[in-house]
C-alpha cells in the first residue's frame, strides 16, 4: 500500500461532522469526508458520483495536530435573491492559524493520481469551506511501500509555524496528537478508540449521506527543529583546602 501526505494550512479551517440547523460546528482537527471532499474536487469527481466516491472512501485516513489553533465564532446573515427576505441568522465556527498533516493510505494507482490532480486541481480545494483557502502547497508527497499510516505521520518533519515551534524551543521533542482510522474489530474497550460519523457515502446535495467509523487518537513525538538546550551555569569544581588561602 502507498500512502498520500498533505499538508493543511491556511488562516481559517473548518472541519464539520455535523450541523444542527443554522449552527455550523468544526472538529478540531480535518475530518475524513472533508479531506476526501477536497481530493474529490482536485480530481473533478462529480457531486453525485456515489461510484466515484466509493473508491475515494475505501481509502484509509489519518491526521496529525501540529498546530492547534484557535477556535473562532462568527455570525452570518443572508438575504433572498428575489424577495429580498431575510433568512435565519447563523452561528459558523472556525479555526484560526491550525496546521495539521493529513494522509491517506490506498493503491499506489490511485495514490499516484491523487497526487498529480493535487498538483493541478480540477476544482479549486478548499479547507473544509469555499471561504478557507490553502496558505501553503497541499501535497508533501507519496510514499511507497509505506509502512503505514502512523510510521509516515512519524517520519513527517513538523509543519508548525516557526513562531508555534519556538514557543517549545527548551523541548527538542514535541508530542502532537493524531487520529487514525482503524479497521471495524468490534473492541469498544479500547484506549483512545472513538466512532465519529464522517465516512463519506454520498456528496449529493439532494441527500449527502455518511457512515460511522472507528478513530484510535494517540501521541506521535517528532524533532523540534527549533530546540535550543537550556544554558547551565557551570559548576565550580571543589577545591577542600581553598578556604585556607591567605591565611
Amino acid at each position: 500500500m502507498s500512502v498520500l501526505t498533505l499538508q493543511l494550512a491556511g488562516p481559517l479551517q473548518s472541519w464539520g461532522a455535523a450541523a444542527r440547523f443554522a449552527r455550523r460546528s468544526t472538529e478540531n482537527a480535518p475530518t475524513k469526508s472533508g479531506v476526501i471532499g477536497l481530493l474529490a474536487a482536485a480530481v473533478g469527481l462529480d457531486r453525485d458520483d456515489d461510484t466515484g466516491l466509493a473508491e475515494l472512501a475505501e481509502l484509509r485516513f489519518g491526521v496529525r495536530i501540529d498546530q492547534p489553533g484557535t477556535r473562532l465564532r462568527d455570525f452570518q446573515t443572508a438575504h433572498h435573491f428575489d424577495s429580498g427576505e431575510s433568512m435565519p441568522l447563523s452561528e459558523r465556527f472556525y479555526l484560526a492559524d491550525a496546521v495539521f498533516v493529513a494522509a491517506v493510505e490506498g493503491p499506489a494507482t490511485l495514490i499516484d493520481q491523487l497526487h498529480t490532480a493535487l498538483r493541478a486541481p480540477h476544482y479549486l480545494p478548499y479547507l473544509g469551506r469555499r471561504s478557507c483557502p490553502p496558505s501553503r502547497p497541499l501535497e508533501l508527497g507519496v510514499h511507497h511501500d509505506a509502512s503505514g499510516l502512523r510510521g509516515v505521520l512519524a517520519a513527517e518533519p513538523w509543519r508548525a509555524a516557526d513562531w508555534h515551534q519556538k514557543r517549545y524551543r527548551h523541548q527538542s521533542r514535541v508530542d502532537l496528537t493524531a487520529h487514525l482510522e482503524t479497521p471495524a474489530t468490534g473492541d469498544g474497550d479500547m484506549p483512545g478508540l472513538d466512532t465519529l460519523r464522517d465516512q463519506p457515502l454520498s456528496f449529493d446535495p439532494r441527500h449527502r449521506r455518511y457512515a460511522l467509523r472507528p478513530v484510535h487518537t494517540m501521541t506521535i513525538t517528532v524533532a523540534n527543529p527549533h530546540a535550543r538546550p537550556r544554558a547551565t551555569a557551570p559548576v565550580p569544581a571543589h577545591d577542600p583546602t581553598g578556604h585556607l588561602e591567605g591565611a
